[in-house]
């Protein structure tokens, strides 16, 4: 996609592993469960911040992009991959960006964020397995932004769409509402608020 990855001591590079088993809610939902996982690890270590969700897992700060999760399946095994800028965030990007240490002057140290992590993951795992999805988007949907919340989206094929958020369905799929007041799902793209 050409983008440029950088990873400057002092922010997170963290992987976590989940083995799924029979009966789990679909594998690409542990994108909503990486994601209220972050938001919730971040809300905890810097009260006074109002983080907030964009489709499917960013974590935005007044509309600058704080941290990044990507998933990766191979067989049983899914590895969710986060990055949060702690103490850097790169000045170069085409959207905002930013770091916990711009926000605040100061930052938890990359171990110090990863054991709070750690332990929320488990228990957002938890809730997941045992109480499905719909429980994991509740959490999400309290955490994102608005429905109405204006959206331009870029699909995979190139095609640009422009429109409302209208809120998610039972799978987690975006749900857009176009000028012409039809709503889309979307599965996939890259999703800008505007």
């Amino acid at each position: 996609m050409g983008r440029v990855w950088e990873s400057p001591p002092g922010n997170l590079y963290a992987s976590h592993l989940v083995r799924l088993m029979p009966g789990d809610p679909p594998a690409p939902s542990l994108a909503f469960v990486a994601a209220v996982t972050l938001h919730a690890s971040l809300s905890g270590c810097t009260p006074g911040i109002s983080f907030m969700l964009k489709w499917p897992n960013d974590v935005l700060v007044n509309g600058a992009k704080i941290s990044g999760i990507l998933l990766e399946r191979e067989a049983d095994a899914v590895v969710i991959g986060i990055g949060v800028n702690l103490a850097h965030h790169p000045d170069d990007l085409l959207r905002p960006v930013t770091s916990l240490a711009a926000l605040t002057g100061e930052a938890p140290s990359p171990s110090e964020f990863v054991g709070r992590l750690a332990q929320a993951m488990a228990a957002s795992l938890a809730r997941w397995r045992e109480h499905g999805l719909a429980a994991t988007l509740e959490q999400w949907r309290a955490a994102a932004h608005p429905v109405g919340t204006p959206l331009s989206i870029y699909l995979p094929d190139g095609e640009r769409l422009a429109g409302a958020f209208d809120g998610l369905d039972n799978q987690g799929a975006l749900l857009l509402r176009l000028e012409d007041g039809a709503i889309r799902a979307i599965h996939a793209g890259d999703v800008f608020l505007i």
